[in-house]
C-alpha cells in the first residue's frame, strides 16, 4: 500500500496558476500509475491526468485539457500538476490516486480502478 499526500491547493483569481504535489511512500515509485482526480461540491469525482510512472505515458481529461500538465519527480517521489488560466469551475478538491502497475491507456481515467488515495488538496479560483 502506498500514502499520499497531497500539496498546493489554495485560492487564485481567474487566470492564475497553481501548482499541486503528490508525494507517494510505502512503495517503489519507479512502477505504476498516478493520476488527478477533482470533486466539486455537489459533482462527482472527475479524472484531470494521469501518467504511467515507467514510460511517462500521460493522458489527460477532457475537463482541464491544455491547461495542465502532469509530471513526475522520482527524486522526490512526487507527481505535480501544473495548472494553468484557471476558472472559476475549476474550484475542487483535487485527489491524488496510485494504482501499483501500469494501466492500459484507455483505463487510466477510471477512478474505480485506483487502489490508494489521498485526501485532497481543495482549490478555490475567485476573485
Amino acid at each position: 500500500q502506498v500514502q499520499l499526500v497531497e500539496s498546493g491547493g489554495g485560492v487564485v483569481r481567474p487566470g492564475g496558476s497553481l501548482r499541486l504535489s503528490c508525494s507517494a511512500s510505502g512503495r517503489t515509485f519507479s512502477s505504476g500509475t498516478m493520476a488527478w482526480f477533482r470533486q466539486a461540491p455537489g459533482k462527482e469525482r472527475t479524472f484531470v491526468a494521469g501518467i504511467r510512472l515507467s514510460d511517462r505515458n500521460i493522458v489527460y481529461g477532457d475537463s482541464m485539457r491544455c491547461r495542465v500538465t502532469i509530471s513526475r519527480d522520482n527524486a522526490e517521489n512526487a507527481v505535480q500538476l501544473q495548472m494553468n488560466s484557471l476558472k472559476p469551475a475549476d474550484t475542487a478538491v483535487y485527489f491524488c490516486a496510485a494504482y501499483p502497475r501500469n494501466l492500459r491507456v484507455g483505463s487510466i481515467g477510471s477512478s474505480t480502478i485506483y487502489t490508494d488515495w489521498g485526501q485532497g488538496t481543495k482549490v478555490t479560483v475567485s476573485s
